[in-house]
């Protein structure tokens, strides 16, 4: 360990910051050691990871204090939150800002903070395109993170700005997996019309921040979008006939819809995808599959996830 630079996970026995943890630790030669924290130092999650070697160290991001002392003696961190844990831009942004200054308290040389856009530069709260939510959000999950890149920079902490991508894992997790219809049919929803998705496997995120971290000071002050592919709705549809042997049509429809669907966080989803859509050329333009491919030479294509997580995607 003393002679190996240590990167700090929050976020640890998450999908990024898990990730992130396992990559470090399969090459025990790349010079580099892992410190994965978390509030329950005591949790199944966190005994595994130490027990794969990984110095476990507890501390809450509510606490930049408790932070900061997680964080001494670390070469560097990778930073990131959970906002549908609580469904709060406000809470996001106040655990941005604690990181970001409990980053400087620890003199940090490199910081990787996940991060996505604030779709109000693209989409003003006057733009009635799409609903504002929460009063001063288009896609608050979005929103709140776009909004908080500056504490990193006015702290003046050396930072990548990560912009991540649609987890492929939300098939599984999330719900999102094709749905029988009332023909019996499965049917795959988006309210992408024919616009592309920016996609990547959530164990990828971690894969490719490791590949940040290697590449050091070259990356500080860029922002870096990755995605393992950007696929049509038609296109993801037919991938997942298939690796699930089974057909599986698009069901295309419109953002207005999705946000009725009811679940929590629809409308924020629906502004989301419909930001996806109406933006798809910026968006899938920064997230270049070779870039991440750069960073991570094991980057999965939807193709590739599907064939080691179809049987995961639970069907009706």
């Amino acid at each position: 360990m003393a002679d190996r630079k240590i990167i700090a996970v929050t976020g640890a026995t998450g999908a990024q910051g898990g990730g992130l943890v396992r990559a470090i630790l399969a090459d025990p030669t790349g010079g580099f050691a892992v410190r994965a924290i978390t509030r329950d130092a005591g949790s199944d999650k966190a005994k595994e990871l130490a027990r794969l070697g990984a110095e476990v160290v507890a501390a809450d991001i509510d606490d930049p204090a408790a932070l900061a002392r997680a964080l001494q003696g670390a070469y560097g961190a990778y930073f990131v939150t959970f906002y549908w844990a609580h469904f709060s831009p406000e809470k996001e942004i106040a655990e941005a800002q604690n990181m970001a200054q409990a980053a400087r308290t620890a003199g940090l040389r490199h910081a990787i903070w996940s991060t996505l856009e604030d779709t109000r530069r693209w989409i003003p709260l006057s733009d009635d395109r799409m609903p504002t939510l929460m009063g001063k959000y288009k896609v608050p999950h979005f929103d709140a993170k776009g909004e908080s890149n500056h504490f990193f920079t006015d702290a003046g902490v050396p930072t990548t700005f990560l912009l991540t991508s649609f987890y492929w894992d939300n098939l599984i997790h999330f719900g999102m997996g094709p749905k029988k219809g009332p023909d019996g049919r499965l049917a795959f929803t988006l309210p992408m019309a024919d616009k592309p998705l920016s996609g990547i496997a959530a164990e990828d995120i971690g894969k490719c921040a490791y590949g940040i971290f290697r590449k050091g000071s070259d990356y500080v002050g860029k922002t870096v979008g990755i995605a393992g592919d950007n696929l049509t709705g038609v296109q993801m549809a037919a991938a997942l006939t298939k690796a699930l042997g089974r057909e599986v049509q698009y069901n295309a429809v419109t953002p207005a819809v999705y946000r009725g669907f009811g679940f929590p966080g629809a409308d924020d989803l629906g502004n989301m995808f419909q930001f996806y859509a109406d933006f798809a050329e910026y968006f899938c333009g920064v997230r270049n599959p070779d870039e991440a491919r750069a960073l991570n030479p094991a980057l999965q294509s939807f193709a590739d996830w599907l064939a080691g997580n179809a049987s995961r995607i639970p069907l009706e």
